[in-house]
């Protein structure tokens, strides 16, 4: 069945008549209007490929850019070096970036994308996303304004960069720009990430930031309300207005130029408004007619933006009528050729051709043994980011609280007054800011160790972990990559002051991320030697890291008695990613366990072996990658294994634990003992839902009794 924007078009623009005196042409000229064009034509002509190869079975997304079309404008204003992080709906801005940069062959790149081709040259095969390495256009899903706190970060990054004197792969003067739907608008990480580019304009740090609203009044479904995006953002301080017509290519154009030549030229944010229509539904199997009634529909179609550019040519004399229907229908030649030799396109073949770009070859840095005087954990991880800072160039600080006080428990302490405040900066209290900074620094070729204040913070804001950072290199086949350490002090144990939201014990959020590393130290030399595992392999491999940190651990001196300073030591050495670590050697038990659990267990394993029960003690260090190989080892070691886990008992780190001892065929007897399905309440009843020393010891000589 034909689209009705495709006949529309042909036959309102064969009715086309020129005037008797043309007008004389608007900016931009002729030729440059006939550019622009055909980038028009290219994606609308894309959307109606992606339609004809999905009713072929060859493609598998339908959702288009028509109706959107004037974003073309937007490109033609802006710079090639200029970094675009693009809404779905931007295939005519890809296009005209793409005319920019002679040599590519964006049509068939695109194509390639509709049908999940391998040779695809972003995203390989794994996702459709306009995305070029050799563009400057990094690939989003941009589903709900998502990348918008990494564009944040992204256009803080290129000054702060400059500042430091790190490269970046942009010049000094720079624009980002991100385009977004005005449904997505409305979401919590678009209004956090303008609000924060309003407060960074505020302070007087400079943020060139162009901020593209297309608004074409509906989400799927669900409309908003006319003058919303107005009134929303047409008048607030901070944030420069402008407003153009998206279906008029030369107002689109005009305002859009304005726009950018204002952030690139005053460094601070601007929210370009451009009024669209969506054209041919949300997606292939949308059927507008459902909620949106004939006269709606046809307005939207008077309202083409090709039909206007159409009208525009042949009012101005550049084009006439036929010459316009020739130009729309060779395009829709040329693109269905390309259609039809990508739908026959190889695709990925196997899981480990799928997960290529989550494998990265994590540094192999030997293990080293610690150095130096005693300290406790705080103090390591403080030396530690003392000597990253001074070894790493483009490595940034930064969070709430962390640079003039230290952090909430002194961890950071002295590191603004050693690196200065461009590497060590206090954020405001939003933590998809704080990660959207990190993501931004990341691309700029900078080493970001933001912090996240408490574990339990982290849960608002973890789509930009899950959704942002750990699947860039999945969407871009590692051509782009946002290597970060984010340090997240966490755990329980802080003698029942905080309750839930000092004290969390979620982690299956993270566990279950592809490629994500997830440190967890609990002794002082491990956390600094896994510290640097983690800042050497972002460096060098652009991973993502999570460095948890027990709080109830920071400033622990002494392990069985007072005073006996058997927590203390030295802060130096490397740790491998993936290695465990192993005390005593215990024929009768194994407990496995990690962070608070370390220093329970070992008191445990002291206590058991004075009533017979001889224990060795398997410290995992890393939860993500699991050290499966250790744990074998050392299960196998003993043939009893428990595992004392302080998270909680469903969705806990145990569950890995013991899938991956029954994956490896192990035929010992296993237990577990774990935190209860709980929040973590205040005061002393946490003690009712934590685990405890207590708890380690009876479980152990169950264990072990039942194995005699």
């Amino acid at each position: 069945m034909p689209e009705p924007a495709d006949v529309h078009f042909l036959e309102k623009a064969a009715a086309l008549r020129p005037p008797a005196v043309p007008v004389p042409p608007r900016p931009p000229g002729g030729e440059r209007l006939l550019e622009l064009f055909d980038a028009q034509l290219g994606s609308r002509h894309l959307d109606l490929a992606a339609r004809w190869l999905r009713s072929e079975g060859s493609g598998f997304y339908t959702i288009g850019s028509s109706g959107h079309e004037g974003n073309a404008a937007v490109a033609a204003a802006l710079r090639p070096d200029d970094p675009a992080l693009l809404h779905y709906r931007s295939g005519a801005f890809f296009l005209e970036r793409a005319r920019q940069v002679p040599g590519g062959e964006p049509l068939r790149d695109v194509l390639l994308g509709l049908v999940a081709a391998a040779e695809e040259p972003i995203a390989g095969g794994r996702h459709k996303v306009f995305g070029s390495h050799r563009l400057h256009v990094i690939p989003q899903t941009s589903t709900i304004a998502s990348h918008l706190p990494r564009a944040l970060g992204l256009a803080f990054a290129i000054e702060r960069a400059a500042r430091l004197g790190v490269e970046t792969p942009w010049p000094r003067d720079a624009v980002a720009v991100c385009s977004f739907g005005d449904a997505s608008a409305n979401h919590s990480t678009a209004t956090g990430a303008i609000n924060a580019a309003v407060n960074t304009g505020f302070q007087g740090l400079p943020l060139p930031l162009l901020f593209v609203c297309e608004d074409n009044g509906i989400g799927i479904s669900v409309r908003t309300p006319p003058g919303w995006i107005h009134a929303a953002y047409g008048s607030r301080p901070g944030l420069a207005y402008f407003h153009a017509d998206g279906c008029d290519l030369a107002d689109a154009h005009a305002v859009a130029s304005r726009a950018a030549d204002w952030v690139r030229e005053r460094r601070r944010p601007a929210f370009l408004h451009l009024r669209t229509v969506r054209l041919m539904g949300h997606a292939g199997s949308d059927v507008e007619s459902s909620y949106r009634t004939p006269a709606e529909l046809d307005a939207d179609l008077d309202r083409d933006p090709l039909l206007q550019t159409a009208r525009l040519l042949v009012g101005t004399g550049v084009a006439t009528p036929g010459e316009i229907v020739d130009r729309y229908e060779a395009k829709r030649d040329e693109v269905m050729a390309l259609a039809a030799k990508a739908a026959g396109a190889r695709r990925l073949a196997s899981a480990a051709e799928v997960m290529a770009p989550l494998r990265p070859a994590a540094p192999t840095r030997d293990a080293a043994p610690p150095d130096g005087e005693p300290v406790t954990l705080a103090q390591a991880i403080n030396r530690t980011l003392t000597d990253l800072l001074g070894e790493y160039p483009g490595l940034v600080v930064f969070g709430e609280d962390v640079a003039r006080k230290g952090g909430v428990y002194g961890v950071t302490r002295g590191l603004l007054k050693r690196a200065g405040a461009a590497r060590v900066f206090d954020t405001i209290l939003d933590e998809q800011s704080i990660l959207g900074l990190a993501l931004g620094f990341g691309l700029a070729g900078m080493l970001p160790v933001p912090e996240i204040q408490y574990l339990a913070y982290l849960h608002n804001a973890a789509d930009q972990i899950r959704g942002e950072a750990a699947t860039m290199g999945f969407f871009s086949s590692g051509r782009y990559r946002n290597p970060m350490v984010v340090r997240v002090p966490g755990y329980a144990y802080q003698k029942g002051f905080g309750g839930h939201f000092h004290n969390d014990n979620a982690v299956a959020a993270l566990r279950d991320i592809p490629g994500l590393v997830i440190a967890s130290p609990a002794r002082p030399d491990d956390a600094a030697g896994m510290l640097r595992a983690c800042v050497d392999a972002a460096e060098a491999d652009g991973r993502v890291c999570v460095f948890l940190e027990p709080i109830a651990l920071y400033h622990a001196r002494d392990l069985h008695e007072d005073g006996d300073d058997g927590w203390l030591a030295p802060s130096g050495g490397n740790v491998p990613i993936g290695r465990a670590r192993t005390y005593g050697d215990g024929r009768d038990l194994t407990i496995v366990t990690f962070a608070n659990g370390l220093r329970m267990s070992l008191r445990a394993a002291r206590r058991l072996e004075a009533s017979g029960v001889r224990c060795r003690v398997l410290d995992l260090r890393w939860l993500a990658p699991l050290p499966a190989a250790d744990l074998l080892r050392e299960a196998r070691a003993t043939g009893n294994v428990l595992v004392a886990d302080e998270t909680r008992r469903s969705g806990g780190v145990s569950e890995a634990v013991l899938a991956a001892l029954a994956d490896a065929g192990f035929q010992g007897r296993t237990a577990r003992v774990t935190s209860e399905d709980s929040f973590i309440p205040l005061g002393d009843a946490a003690h009712h839902v934590l685990l405890s020393q207590d708890a380690i010891e009876a479980a152990a000589e169950r264990l072990v009794t039942g194995s005699r």
